[in-house]
């Protein structure tokens, strides 16, 4: 495992003026820039500018817990899972002597509840359904912040209102942001792109028409695959929120979050019709719609690699981790934003991970001040995979956390897109991750899976709607 902090050109400090534009309003997340900023110019730093050397025991002041034992879960895996664990042996483990342990699980979203039911919880979990959170905070399973003395007021200050807001319930908070990622991207083949002259689509009607002149080329537009073991479906909900942030407005979209807006309602079908323009035409898609559920998301980005596979993947920066060893980005796959599809209606879909603290013991609140501390969120950033060469896909939520920390440009340019759409106040958190998980994580997935396994519309909808809680 290599630690590498490159400066990358970035004409403002990326997750600085992330969260501190999510520190404004509770709603929109954005905060006024002073008029007396001075602008900022586009300067490049050396390719291979290190920070200083730090002991992080000695930087952190760390307590002695030795023999103590901290467990952490979450949906992580692969690439991720290693860096996890190489950040919390530097950072933790060996300036304490306790021993955390980070273990990710493809199938978390059920084994957590499995976990918890059973009275066997981990320490900590980092959640991607801020939804859940509020869940096992409502059934007394999750402890407050604010019960293990922590000021919200300073973790406001370092994370945001917005972001620290998804796990507040009745006025407590139960959720730490740990990381933040960009949802509203589509994967192109760099090289057929430029043989054929194609032009990145600003605007749904362009990318259709794209699509069905790639068609008439010869080729495939698009690969989608919404496996993820237990977890399958959640990719299809992403394409229906991206469609859902171009055509409705943000109280629109809240009020669906909320389940005040109800999946049968004229507004969210016609973003379920949108989607099908593309994931129920067989001439647009790798395999058949059918197939859709059974095309592992890890597997899917494949098809930009290969001949006959697909010109297009729309999928979170996180992607990168799943493409082929010695892929090189801008050369041989690139992105561009989802497109505009009502006039001047934009969105950017975010999502992220906070973390719920289940067990009130001092080695735990240390694992989690210091994991959410500005020196191992920028060491996270800087990860790098020695057996694959990959960077870690993760932005942090510090905002003490500058560009100069991140390896991964694709990671900064995320950041960057982020940053412009709370200051334009368009950034929506994932939808289905904010829904109780009865919905978010069940019937909302189940029922993309059965739709493109046949189900009709009219009898899909309302059944999502019916596992809403009362």
């Amino acid at each position: 495992m290599r630690m590498r902090r490159t400066t990358r050109l970035l004409a403002l400090t990326v997750v600085g003026a992330l969260l501190l534009a999510a520190c404004g309003d509770g709603d929109e997340g954005v905060t006024d820039t002073p008029e007396d900023t001075p602008e900022t110019e586009d300067v490049e730093a050396p390719e291979d500018t290190e920070a200083p050397d730090e002991d992080p025991g000695e930087a952190a002041d760390a307590p002695d817990l030795s023999g103590a034992s901290v467990s952490v879960f979450g949906a992580p895996t692969s690439v991720e899972e290693s860096a996890i664990n190489a950040i919390i042996q530097e950072y933790f483990n060996e300036p304490t002597g306790a021993n955390a342990e980070y273990e990710g699980s493809d199938g978390f979203e059920e084994q957590i509840q499995i976990r918890i039911e059973g009275g066997n919880p981990p320490d900590l979990a980092l959640f991607p359904q801020p939804g859940a959170i509020i869940e096992q905070a409502s059934l007394g399973n999750a402890v407050s912040l604010e019960e293990l003395g922590f000021d919200i007021a300073e973790l406001e200050a370092i994370f945001g209102e917005y972001l620290l807001s998804l796990g507040e319930y009745e006025g407590q908070h139960y959720g730490l942001p740990t990381n933040v990622n960009y949802k509203s991207m589509i994967w192109y083949n760099v090289q057929i792109f430029e043989e054929e002259g194609y032009e990145t689509p600003d605007t749904w009607d362009e990318l259709i028409e794209l699509s069905e002149q790639m068609v008439a080329d010869g080729y495939t537009p698009f690969a989608i695959g919404t496996g993820s073991d237990a977890a399958t479906g959640w990719p299809a909900t992403d394409w229906m929120e991206d469609i859902m942030l171009r055509t409705v407005d943000a109280d629109t979209y809240d009020a669906w979050v909320a389940g005040e807006l109800p999946f049968d309602s004229p507004e969210v079908r016609n973003a379920a019709e949108l989607f099908a323009e593309i994931a129920f035409n067989e001439d647009f898609i790798v395999g058949s719609t059918a197939n859709i559920p059974d095309l592992d998301f890890r597997d899917a980005p494949d098809a930009l690699f290969v001949d006959d596979g697909a010109l297009m993947h729309r999928q979170a920066s996180f992607v990168t981790s799943f493409f082929p060893d010695g892929t090189e980005l801008g050369t041989d796959v690139d992105w561009f934003p989802f497109p505009e599809i009502e006039e001047g209606q934009q969105g950017a879909l975010i999502a992220g991970e906070l973390a719920a603290i289940f067990t009130d013991r001092e080695e735990v609140l240390e694992f989690i001040r210091i994991f959410t501390d500005q020196e191992a969120q920028c060491a996270m950033g800087g990860y790098v995979d020695d057996a694959t060469g990959q960077a870690i896909q993760r932005i942090s939520p510090n905002i003490e956390v500058g560009p100069e920390c991140y390896a991964d440009e694709v990671v900064a340019d995320s950041a960057g897109e982020i940053v412009a759409a709370l200051e334009a106040g368009t950034a929506k958190f994932d939808a289905s991750d904010l829904m109780p998980p009865a919905v978010g994580s069940g019937s909302f997935w189940d029922g993309m899976n059965e739709w493109m396994r046949g189900d009709d519309l009219d009898e899909v909808l309302p059944r999502i709607d019916a596992a809403w809680p009362n």
